[in-house]
C-alpha cells in the first residue's frame, strides 16, 4: 500500500454513478446515485443526510471499494481507487463482532488477520479496551455485552488499525438516546486524537450537526446526488448533549431541514404512488 499524498484530498467521489439490476424483473437498471461528487479533506468530519433510499450507503460502499461505480471515479489521497480502500475502516450499523471471540480478542482480530502474533495483538488491544471503558469486560463474549458495549468494542476494533479514513453507516441508530450520546462523545474524543477523515451516514439531522464539520444533503432517489453542503462552524471540542442548545445549532438545523424536508416529502410521495 502506497503512502498517502499529503497534498491531496483524503477522499474524493468524482461524478459517481451507481446502478443495480431493477427488482421489477423487466431487465432494467435502477440508478441509485447519479453524477455524485463529494470531497472530504484531511482530518475532516462530513455527515451525509437524506431520505430513506437516497443512496447514502451506496456512496459509502463506493468509497470503501466494495462497489465499483458504473461511471465516475473514487480518489483516495490523490490515487484512483481500484479494489478495496486499504486506507479505510468501515463501521456498519449491525454488530460485526465475531461471537466466538471475547471483547479483547475482537479488538485484536484485525491485527491478527494482518499477520501480527496473538500475544502482541492482545497486548496492543488492552489499552484500547481501557480507553472505551471496557477494561473490566475484556473476557466477555458479545452476547454478554449490552448494545452500547458492543459498539464500544467495535469502535476500538476499528480505531486500533489507525485508519486514515473512517466510513460509518448509521452506527448508533439502534441505541437508546442516552447511550447514543455517550457513544457520539466517545467517537469525537477518539477522532480528536486521530483526526482521520470521516464520512458518516445518518438519518438523524441533530446527530449530523453535533458531530460534523460539514453536512451534505442528498436528494431523494432514484438518481440521487448532493444538492446542498452546509458548513457547521460550531467550536470544538463538543459535547453532543450541550451543543444542541447553541443558537447557531438551532439556526443551522432550521436551514438544513428547510432543504431536507422537500427531499423527504418527495421520497414519501414516491412510496405512496
Amino acid at each position: 500500500m502506497s503512502q498517502p499524498d499529503a497534498g491531496a484530498s483524503a477522499l474524493e467521489l468524482s461524478r459517481v454513478t451507481c446502478s443495480f439490476p431493477d427488482r421489477s424483473g423487466r431487465g432494467g437498471q435502477y440508478v441509485a446515485v447519479s453524477d455524485a461528487s463529494i470531497t472530504v479533506a484531511h482530518g475532516q468530519f462530513v455527515a451525509l443526510v437524506g431520505p430513506t433510499g437516497c443512496g447514502k450507503s451506496t456512496l459509502l460502499n463506493a468509497a470503501a471499494g466494495l462497489l465499483s461505480p458504473v461511471e465516475g471515479e473514487v480518489w483516495v489521497f490523490g490515487e484512483r481507487l481500484t479494489g478495496l480502500n486499504r486506507h479505510a475502516g468501515y463501521l456498519f450499523q449491525p454488530d460485526s463482532l465475531l461471537p466466538w471471540r471475547t471483547a479483547l480478542d475482537n479488538v485484536a482480530a484485525g491485527l491478527e488477520f494482518g499477520g501480527m502474533g496473538r500475544h502482541e495483538a492482545r497486548a496492543r488491544s488492552r489499552p484500547w479496551l481501557e480507553r472505551v471503558g471496557l477494561a473490566a469486560h475484556a473476557a466477555k463474549y458479545p452476547h454478554e455485552l449490552s448494545g452500547g458495549m458492543r459498539k464500544r468494542v467495535a469502535l476500538a476494533q476499528t480505531w486500533i488499525l489507525q485508519p486514515k479514513i473512517l466510513l460509518m453507516d448509521e452506527p448508533f441508530s439502534a441505541l437508546d438516546v442516552q447511550t447514543r450520546q455517550l457513544m457520539e462523545n466517545e467517537l469525537l474524543a477518539i477522532w480528536a486524537d486521530n483526526r482521520a477523515c470521516v464520512l458518516f451516514v445518518t438519518h438523524d439531522l441533530e446527530e449530523a450537526i453535533a458531530l460534523a464539520d460539514r453536512v451534505v444533503v442528498l436528494s431523494a432517489g432514484p438518481r440521487s446526488r448532493p444538492i446542498a453542503d452546509f458548513q457547521v462552524g460550531l467550536p470544538r471540542p463538543r459535547d453532543v448533549a450541550e451543543v444542541s442548545h447553541d443558537p447557531h445549532f438551532t439556526q443551522l438545523h432550521a436551514e438544513i431541514w428547510h432543504t431536507l424536508k422537500d427531499q423527504v416529502m418527495a421520497a414519501y410521495a414516491r412510496t405512496e404512488a
